[in-house]
């Protein structure tokens, strides 16, 4: 038996979009709106270590991989629902964050799903 899990279908990256339209298709059916959700935490490593990075200035790099990470969590996670949901595009992304409590963080990445077709 394998370690790996076994990737989850998603939405094509290429059809996803911050903008309204995607160029070269037209949208046949609307689906709705879809996100990813995750909710992280910093540990008390990655915080210590992220203090002493402030003490020299510039980037925080132990945080700015956490914030990447995250983000892409969500991201993935928002394409599984729209596949689920059956789109095969979304449109208009967007991502917003919000502290839950000190240390931890709910990221989401949300959008439109829509079915669409190529423009012939």
């Amino acid at each position: 038996m394998s370690n790996t899990a076994e990737p989850r279908p998603k939405v094509d990256v290429s059809m996803v979009t911050t903008t309204f339209t995607l160029d070269g298709y037209r949208i046949v059916r609307k689906i709705g709106i879809v996100r990813g959700i995750i909710v992280r935490s910093r540990s008390v490593f990655g915080t210590i270590g992220a203090s002493l990075q402030t003490l020299v200035g510039g980037d925080i790099t132990l945080f700015s991989n956490l914030c990447e990470e995250t983000r892409a969590h969500a991201f993935d996670r928002m394409l599984e629902h729209a596949y689920e949901a059956g789109a095969n595009a979304v449109l208009g992304v967007r991502y917003d964050a919000t502290e839950v409590m000190q240390s931890v963080t709910e990221v989401l990445c949300y959008g439109t799903a829509v079915m669409v077709e190529k423009i012939d």
